[in-house]
C-alpha cells in the first residue's frame, strides 16, 4: 500500500491521485520544444514523497525522490541536446557499468538522427558499502578503439568526481575526437575532483539513492524510480 506525504518544495506534477492509491507514473509537466539546452532539473521534481512497497528489509527504508516518469521525459531532452550539438556526427557512447546500463539503454533508444554507437568500461569505487573508498580499479576496458570518435561517457550518478576523474584522463590518453560526460543525476556538494558534467539530468540533495540501476551492495537496481535509501544507524 503506499503512503503518500506533503512534500515541501518544487511540485513537478500538477496532481497525483489520493492517497493510498498507485502513484501515477504518466501525469507530469509535459516539456516545450526549445531550442536552447535545459538546464538540470533540480530537486524535488516531484510533487509527493511517497514511501514504496518494495522487496527490503525491515530496517531499510525507501523513498522515492524523481519517478520514473520524470526520468524519461528528462532523457529524451538530454538526447536531443547531443543531437542539436552534434548535427549528425557519430557519436560513440561509453557506459560505465554496472550503474549507468538502464540510462544509457534509454538514452540511446531517443536518438532519432545521429549515428550512434556503444561500448562499456568498468570500475569500482564504493564496494559493498555507501561511502567510496577513494581508489577506482579498472575493471573492464574497452572492446574497440575511441580514436578519432566523438565519444559522451555515460555514467549515473556525479558523486565525488573520483571515478569520472580517473576515466577521463584514461580516455584522453587514447586521441577521441572529443570527450564528453553525460551523467543522469549530480550531486555536487560531495564533490572531491573538480569535475563537471557537459549534460546533467537532475541536480540531486546529498541523499543516497537506489534504482534506475543505482544500488546498495548490488539490490534495488531494478526499482523504476530514483529513490533515497534510508539505513538504521551502524
Amino acid at each position: 500500500m503506499f503512503h503518500e506525504r506533503p512534500c515541501q518544495g518544487l511540485a513537478f506534477v500538477d496532481s497525483l491521485p489520493r492517497c493510498l492509491r498507485p502513484v501515477c507514473e504518466t501525469k507530469g509537466l509535459p516539456s516545450a520544444p526549445c531550442s536552447r539546452p535545459r538546464p538540470a532539473l533540480l530537486y524535488p521534481p516531484c510533487s509527493r514523497e511517497a514511501w514504496i512497497p518494495v522487496a527490503q528489509r525491515s530496517d531499510e527504508h525507501l523513498k522515492v525522490l524523481i519517478r520514473n516518469g520524470a526520468l524519461q521525459r528528462r532523457i529524451r531532452e538530454m538526447a536531443r541536446q547531443v543531437e542539436r550539438d552534434f548535427k549528425g556526427e557519430r557519436v560513440h557512447l561509453i557506459g560505465v557499468l554496472k550503474g549507468a546500463c538502464i540510462f544509457l539503454s534509454d538514452l540511446i533508444r531517443n536518438f532519432q538522427s545521429t549515428d550512434v554507437s556503444i561500448d562499456f568500461m568498468a570500475v569500482a569505487s564504493y564496494g559493498k558499502g555507501k561511502e567510496s573508498s577513494g581508489q577506482v580499479r579498472l575493471y573492464k576496458d574497452l572492446d574497440t578503439s575511441i580514436e578519432g570518435l566523438n565519444v559522451i561517457l555515460v555514467e549515473d550518478i556525479l558523486d565525488t568526481g573520483l571515478t569520472l576523474n580517473y576515466l577521463c584522463r584514461v580516455l584522453k590518453q587514447r586521441r577521441p575526437r572529443s570527450l564528453r560526460i553525460a551523467a543522469l543525476l549530480d550531486k555536487p556538494s560531495r564533490r572531491i575532483q573538480e569535475v563537471k558534467a557537459d549534460y546533467v539530468g537532475f541536480k540531486i540533495p546529498n541523499e543516497f539513492v537506489v534504482g534506475y540501476g543505482l544500488d546498495y551492495a548490488e539490490r534495488y537496481r531494478n526499482l523504476k524510480d530514483v529513490c533515497i535509501l534510508t539505513l538504521p544507524p551502524q
